[in-house]
């Protein structure tokens, strides 16, 4: 049984810089993390493989440094790692970057399932996991809070996850054939450091971590990065809040009354505007 967890290396600053040509991000010079919810399906993903004994492999889409993401989920137990570096998958759109992550597990070929945070930090789309299953035509579950059962398939059957979803006011459990997609959220699990020993031999030249190119995974560059993505960023800017306050004077009395018109009247206001 092979797990497939998408891994996002992302900025760990709110002081962020846009390109503004572009509109997309500029990496260069900022510290990284791994994107929170992804540490969460690494070790959703490594305790299905203490039960099961599966193979766990870690993909990340990224620069050259986002191999520390790699680097990280191998020292907590992943049992190998595979960057997606090409300057073609530059400023990809979601829909840019599901489509090179769907490949490249194609080419990976056998897997039972595929579990990735809910949403990156860097983006708050939450539309990565969801694509990348409708890419790859298999079933997926979003928002997932726990994993209840792992039932990996037998004598060329499918097999089987059950799982509990985060709903608005509710818990849904649900079923999947597998292969699947999980979207997980950081209730499902508290993750692990990473191991001393691991860390080190993911440092070294043994380190089982590949690279694969725009060529080695199949791609066209037209259909990927910034020319194959189908939205594009007219303009970013940092929104300007001002708070704007008044102080009511007088009586008691007086100032329940002014509190209470200005209520009124704002009511009155946004009526008139819907």
């Amino acid at each position: 049984m092979n797990i497939i967890v998408l891994v996002k290396q992302v900025p760990n600053t709110t002081k962020v810089k846009f390109n503004p040509k572009t509109g997309n991000l500029i990496r260069e010079g900022l510290e990284s993390i791994v994107n929170p919810d992804d540490l969460h399906a690494l070790e959703a993903a490594i305790l299905i493989k203490e039960e099961t004994g599966a193979k766990v492999i870690a993909v990340s889409m990224g620069p050259p440094q986002a191999v520390d993401a790699l680097t990280q989920a191998i020292g907590m137990g992943a049992d190998k790692g595979i960057l997606l570096c090409d300057m073609a998958f530059a400023g990809a759109d979601t829909w840019a970057t599901s489509l090179t992550l769907s490949r490249a597990i194609e080419k990976i070929g056998y897997y039972s399932l595929i579990i990735c945070g809910h949403q990156a930090i860097d983006g708050d789309t939450a539309q990565i996991g969801p694509q990348v299953a409708d890419w790859l035509g298999i079933a997926q579950a979003t928002y997932v809070k726990e994993i209840e059962q792992v039932t990996p398939g037998e004598s060329g059957e499918s097999g089987e996850i059950i799982v509990k979803r985060r709903l608005d006011n509710e818990v849904e459990r649900l079923a999947c054939q597998l292969p699947a997609l999980l979207t997980v959220i950081k209730k499902v699990n508290q993750p692990r450091y990473a191991h001393m020993e691991r860390l080190i031999t993911s440092c070294s030249d043994k380190a089982p971590i590949v690279v694969w190119n725009a060529a080695d995974i199949g791609v066209n560059t037209c259909d990927v990065g910034l020319e194959g993505s189908n939205t594009h960023v007219i303009k970013t800017f940092t929104p300007n809040f001002k708070r704007q306050n008044e102080i009511l004077r007088g009586s008691k009395e007086e100032v329940v009354n002014q509190l209470f018109s200005r209520l009124k009247n704002s009511d009155t206001t946004m009526a008139g505007k819907l």
